[in-house]
């Protein structure tokens, strides 16, 4: 019997253009994603470098691109968060049926974003809905790491097959199943979040 929901963040309830950062940095030079560049994007996720290091580390790589540009292009890849999304998780939340947990691959800038786009009263309504705020630049880890998911279940004392997690990236579903967890790999553009009760 599922009694606790973990979510995904991106592409789950605010929509994303994964592919616009990439865009817009092609615009000073990005064709490829490089080792180098794979480390700083990944270090920064998990909260090892602060924003002013990772904007110059790739204002280094990118010389031809101003800081405002290297953020702006950054955080192209946050959209909106649909109203009906927030309305169904906080329907969700005062039901009581499940303890809920956000489980989130972000960074300081676009969280900072999404605070922008979302608004601070949206985004404090969001967040309300969740035991848990979980954001990989606090916790120093990422997923797909099983760690990640690991400190979750034991930090809150839930057992693996009571609880259901909904992340829109297979690698990381893959991931946590192999810990027991039941999981959904949404598919984005054909699945919606709205929809978790049906698989549950």
């Amino acid at each position: 019997m599922i009694k606790n929901i973990i979510f995904d963040f991106g592409d789950i309830f605010i929509n994303l253009d994964k592919q616009a950062p990439l865009l817009e940095m092609a615009k000073f030079g990005f064709t490829e994603l490089t080792p180098e560049l794979d480390t700083i994007f990944k270090k920064y996720e998990m909260g090892l470098m602060e924003s002013d290091e990772f904007v110059d580390k790739l204002q280094a790589i990118f010389t031809n691109a101003t800081k405002e540009q290297i953020r702006d292009a950054w955080n192209s890849i946050i959209l909106d968060f649909p109203e009906e999304r927030l309305t169904f998780i906080e329907k969700l939340n005062s039901d009581k049926q499940y303890r809920l947990f956000l489980l989130s691959n972000t960074n300081d800038l676009h969280i900072e974003k999404v605070k922008d786009a979302m608004g601070m009263q949206r985004f404090n309504r969001f967040q309300n809905c969740f035991e848990v705020f979980y954001l990989s630049q606090e916790m120093k880890m990422r997923k797909p790491n099983a760690n990640i998911y690991e400190k979750v279940l034991s930090d809150n004392k839930l057992i693996a097959d009571e609880t259901f997690f909904v992340d829109d990236t297979k690698e990381n579903t893959d991931s946590a199943s192999k810990l027991g967890i039941h999981c959904w790999n949404l598919q984005v553009g054909k699945d919606d979040v709205q929809e978790i009760l049906s698989h549950l």
